[in-house]
This record gives C-alpha cells, structure tokens and sequence, in this order.
C-alpha cells in the first residue's frame, strides 16, 4: 500500500500530485513500505507525512525527529562505519552540535554577502543566455553552469575543476536513474584535479554485488581526495573563502570532508533542478508567462510562485527519538519519519487553489528551503541567481523543441532535458 510514493520509477513521469491530495484528506500520515528497487535491498519502510502543519512541525521538533539518529535520507546508510560518516554533515546534526557548523559557514550567506555577488552573478547569467540564443539548446544544461560557477567561486575551487562539482553532484542525486549515475562531463585541468580522479571508483558495486553507497566515503573517494589537495593549498594561502573559513574554524576532517560534499552537491541540486523547472512551470502557464513580461517587477513572487510548485527537494527523513502520536498515528522510537515538501506546497488548507500556478500567490508559505533549525542557508543565494536568470530569459521568446525528461527520483525533483530554442 503506497509504495508508489517510494518508487523512484513514479517520479519519471511526474510527481504524484493526486496520490498526495488523496492522502492529505485520508491519511495525512501513512505507513509506506520501501521494496527492493534494481540492485537495493528493500528497506523497513517510513512513516510519510504529507500536509503542511505536520511538516513544519517535523521540521521544527529536533527534539521528537532527529537528523543524526538515521541521517536524512529515506535510504539507510549500508553499514555502522558509513552512518558514523554521514552523521558529521551539518546536514545530519541535531542542536547543538549543527548550530556549531551552521555558525561557520553562515557567513558566506547573508544577504550582505549574497549582494556582494550579484553582480558577478547576473553577469554570468547575461552570458549563458546570450550565448544560447538562436541555437537549439538543452536548457537543463544550460542553467546547470550558473550554479556550478557560483559554487567554485564561493569555494575557490579553480574555474577550470568546477564542472567536477557538476559530475559529483550527478553521481550522489542521480544514482537512481541509469542515465545520471555514471555521468562523467568534466576534463580537469589542475595537477591536483587529475590526481584526485586517480582516486575515482571503478565500480559501483562491492565485490559482493551489492550496490556501493553513492553518499558513502567509498563511492565519493575522488571528491574527497580533491577536497583535501584544495585544503592544503588554502592552509598555505588562505584567501577568505568559504573554504578557508572553513579550516579555520576547527572542523574535525570527518566534518571537513562532508562539508565540501555538502557545498559541492547540496549546494547546485536546488538550482540545478528548480531553475529548469521553473521555465517548464512558465511554458506550461504562458499567460503568467505573459503576464510577467509585461510586469517584470513580479519576478520575486514569481520566484516564490516557481519554488512553491516545483519544490526542487521533495522529502526529507527523520528519525523518531522517542514514542509519540502524530495526526493519529502511533511511531515508535527509531522509525523513519519521510517530510514530503511536495506534498505539504500543495495543502489546499494553506494555500487556495493549490493546483493554480498564480505568479502573484501572497501569502507563499512554501517549505522548499525545509522549516526550522535546517532552513536552507543558501536560500537567499538560490533566489539570487533563479531571478538573474529569469530577468534575463524575459525579453526572449523560449520555444520548446522536444518533450521534456524527468530524472528518475524520490528525492530530486529534477528534469534531465528541456530542449529549447531563444530568440
């Protein structure tokens, strides 16, 4: 029962938008088995929860569902050793111990910093669309650079290595579709670039036959053997990057290792996927389209009208610390508790006429950057460059050339293609 909300093959085709109404009316908590899919194992199955106020209050009760107990994805990690692993991540801590990282790097996030880069950011967005024009494009492609380039910027990864973050982002989000998994795109041009890929996987199973990971320490050894090379010239010569503040402020290398990752992957997924979902949204809705051209000043409430609809994360995992009842359900201490974003941005109790793409939706209550104590620090970043793109793409007319395609995932709401023409 409800497995088709776990199965990544549901997600190629669209995300479940029917089957979540359903639920949030029947069953606003619901048991969802996880079987086995290709080469992974079934797992024990999650508690979903679908309607807004139960998210938010998920998402808020670190105390009741916690990140580090099971790490964040729906997935468990394949051993002890890989769950130790994942647990130094930010992304995996519970306060206090998460409010210690997210001090170190917030930093780079504010929006006095965010404003620092703006320039250089519409700058770039001004390029990327002017060198697409008239052509045949893959828009996925296209505005996969910009948030690729403004990572190794804040970074200080060189020009030359950044589509290395592209292809290791590619491997972790991707490793439910075939197409995605082995994705290899970049040429790297620095010694220590080349040296780490020395380090990349050759297989992406065990000897067992047992499929490696994507998230583990194993599967990603080349981007942590990068990521230590680019430590040690910044130690040499620090230069005020989020990297260098990073070093400086005491990480443990479990900490520092997924740190990067959580820079290099988590940092372009939300881009990645929500800017080319955001121009399919505004294709398949051409009089917002239109009445966007014609008032360009609605692009942050378009912005926020794009997030809300095409959330580019969809679920996020907890893990229950103690016995206790939501919306009429029992959960047991230890049970996997699965956020859907999705779901919850669609709460007819929130928000009117949830299935109306309505550029000038006010209030926008969207959970897309999550809720409480992980509220997305590059937030304000990601808005940033989502509007220097769409300011740009405005004054040109975008004709679809081919049907779009959905990567196929339960937790990246991602398009692989959107082939398009601007002129």
């Amino acid at each position: 029962m409800h497995e088709e909300i776990f199965l990544p093959a549901t997600y190629a085709t669209g995300v479940p938008y029917d089957a979540f109404r359903r639920l949030r009316a029947e069953s606003p908590v619901a048991w969802v088995p996880e079987p086995a899919v290709g080469p992974w194992p079934p797992g024990t199955g999650y508690w979903a929860v679908f309607s807004h106020a139960d998210v938010k209050h998920v998402l808020r009760s670190p105390g009741l569902f916690s990140s580090h107990l099971g790490a964040t994805q729906i997935r468990d990690p394949d051993t002890p050793e890989d769950l130790a692993f994942v647990r130094a991540m930010m992304l995996n801590q519970d306060p206090p111990s998460h409010s210690r990282l997210r001090r170190i790097v917030a930093s780079a996030f504010t929006p006095r910093a965010v404003r620092a880069l703006e320039e250089a950011i519409e700058s770039r967005a001004r390029t990327l669309i002017a060198a697409a024009l008239g052509e045949p494009a893959d828009f996925v492609e296209l505005a996969a650079d910009l948030p690729v380039w403004t990572l190794a910027h804040i970074m200080g990864v060189p020009d030359g290595d950044r589509r290395l973050l592209y292809d290791w982002a590619s491997r972790v989000i991707g490793y439910q579709d075939d197409e995605y998994a082995d994705l290899s795109t970049a040429t790297p041009l620095s010694p220590m670039a080349r040296e780490a890929m020395t380090h990349k996987p050759t297989s992406a199973v065990h000897p067992d036959g047992r499929p490696v990971n994507p998230r583990s320490r194993a599967a990603l050894a080349d981007m942590f053997a990068y990521a230590h090379a680019l430590a040690a010239t910044k130690k040499k010569t620090p230069s005020g990057d989020i990297m260098s503040r990073m070093l400086e402020g005491g990480l443990t290398g479990d900490e520092f290792e997924n740190m990067f990752f959580l820079f290099a992957v988590a940092g372009n997924e939300t881009l990645r996927n929500g800017i080319p979902g955001g121009l399919h949204t505004l294709l398949d809705h051409p009089s917002e389209l239109a009445r966007l051209r014609a008032e360009p000043s609605l692009l942050p409430s378009a912005v926020e009208e794009m997030l809300r609809f095409w959330p580019p994360v969809m679920d996020f995992r907890r893990t229950a610390t103690t016995d206790l009842e939501l919306s009429g359900r029992t959960i047991r201490a230890g049970q996997k508790v699965v956020v859907y974003h999705a779901s919850a941005n669609r709460d007819e109790t929130v928000f009117p006429d949830p299935d109306r793409f309505d550029i000038t939706r006010t209030p926008n209550d969207h959970v897309s950057f999550g809720f409480g104590p992980h509220f997305c620090l590059g937030a304000h970043l990601a808005r940033t460059q989502m509007r220097a793109v769409f300011r740009e793409l405005l004054p040109h007319d975008i004709e679809r050339t081919g049907p779009p395609v959905r990567l196929a995932s339960n937790f990246q709401n991602g398009l692989k293609h959107l082939p398009v023409r601007l002129t």
